[in-house]
């Protein structure tokens, strides 16, 4: 299986492309189109204090800025972000009910047997707005301070080496699945919670030795030493924290990223889906929101919605393959 989710170089290429080829201003947006005449409602789909509430938060006023409307921020967390997801697909398509969400966007239809709506004919994507990998935290006491230390150590353990994840079906879950394929190993074994918050306190407690997390979740905890940091998830490092080396230097192939991105129910004009992308754009642009993002260790990223449309049909396919072997259901 081969499994390639190289948004960081989409990263790249897009930041420059889009720099160049819009260069729309608040007024502009505000004077040509009919669309928004009111607030717009960001629907989160996990809960307050999390990473995607966090970019939401990072691009509430910039985004409200470019648009000439407020944006007013609703959390509607659970079910790995399915509640928030459906309330959205049922929305009315007008644009003012927008969903920000999670890679797990493209995670759960592989992990779900009967999910209320279809990720791919429900909604129009509108825009990538920023990306963060996953990052293989570990306690400080913890002996392997490298994955191929790791892979060795857990080789020669007697028993498998728990690691945590945010949950069953998670980014971070989908990142230990992948690494014990890749690895050919099965001596590492997974341990889900009830989100990242949790799974970090034990880590950091040292109740249990490894994590699979976001590393916008666990960025201040490796800062002040708290957590030790082995790989990230991505193909390459992330110019956040550069001196965390990839996974893919130890594992050929080896990517996982997570992402945040805005959809809007299928029926929306596509007017207004891009006039949304355009606002996106330039609150990108704000280096305040680049700044913020960076410290939560994320990266702004902006695409096209055909670029995301072609995202998420890939990711769907590469997930459930992953899924299917790795057996991995949520019922």
């Amino acid at each position: 299986m081969r499994i390639t989710r190289n948004l960081s170089a989409i990263s790249a290429a897009l930041c420059c492309s889009l720099a160049a080829a819009l260069t729309p201003t608040t007024s502009a947006l505000a004077a040509d189109k009919d669309y928004p005449q009111k607030p717009v409602m960001l629907v989160v789909s996990y809960p307050a204090g999390g990473s995607v509430d966090a970019a939401a938060r990072i691009l509430q006023e910039p985004l409200g800025k470019a648009l000439g409307q407020p944006i007013v921020v609703e959390n509607r967390g659970g079910a790995g972000g399915t509640i928030a997801t459906r309330h959205v697909a049922t929305s009315k398509p007008d644009g003012y009910t927008v969903l920000i969400t999670l890679s797990s966007h493209t995670i759960n239809p592989a992990v779900y047997d009967n999910l209320p709506f279809d990720t791919q004919t429900d909604f129009k994507p509108v825009s990538l707005v920023a990306s963060a990998p996953q990052v293989l935290v570990a306690h400080p006491s913890f002996k392997p301070s490298t994955l191929k230390e790791l892979l060795e150590y857990a080789e020669q353990s007697p028993d498998p080496v728990p690691y945590g994840s945010a949950g069953i079906g998670s980014p971070s879950h989908i990142a230990g699945e992948l690494l014990s394929q890749k690895a050919n190993t099965t001596k590492l074994m997974h341990v889900p919670y009830r989100g990242g918050g949790p799974a970090t306190v034990d880590v950091v407690s040292g109740q249990i030795p490894l994590l699979w997390v976001s590393l916008p979740s666990v960025a201040s905890f490796i800062k002040s030493g708290d957590l030790k940091a082995i790989a990230v998830s991505t193909k390459d490092r992330t110019p956040i924290m550069p001196d965390i080396p990839a996974a893919s230097e130890t594992i050929d192939d080896f990517n996982v990223d997570s992402w945040y991105a805005m959809f809007v129910p299928v029926k929306t004009p596509s007017e207004v889906v891009d006039t949304l992308y355009e606002a996106i754009v330039i609150a990108s642009k704000d280096p305040k929101v680049n700044e913020a993002l960076a410290a939560q260790g994320a990266v702004a990223v902006g695409t096209t919605p055909a670029e995301l449309g072609e995202i998420v049909k890939k990711e769907i396919a590469d997930w459930k393959v992953l899924a299917e072997q790795a057996n991995i259901k949520i019922k």
